[in-house]
């Protein structure tokens, strides 16, 4: 998937929770206010979209802090998917 779809699977889930949407790569994902139950969301949003499930660790989860980190690591683990 290429970061464009994954950002509005985020949007979907946001609005979903009557949150605005996500405009700003750069802000933090604290201040985007897109919590780690949204990440699951859309972890299950994407497994469903490609037909399979992703793999990743907690340790590479632990380094994301902002939106663009989110979109990196879900364009990532989706590209070894492929």
């Amino acid at each position: 998937m290429d970061r464009s779809e994954i950002l509005a699977l985020m949007n979907t889930v946001m609005v979903k929770r009557g949150r605005a949407e996500i405009t700003d790569e750069t802000v933090t994902t604290r201040v985007a206010n897109f919590r780690s139950l949204d990440f699951s969301e859309v972890a299950l949003r994407i497994e469903t979209k490609v037909g399979e499930e992703l793999a990743f660790d907690a340790a590479s989860m632990r380094q994301i802090e902002t939106v663009k980190d989110v979109l990196d690591f879900f364009a990532e683990i989706t590209r070894k998917a492929a």
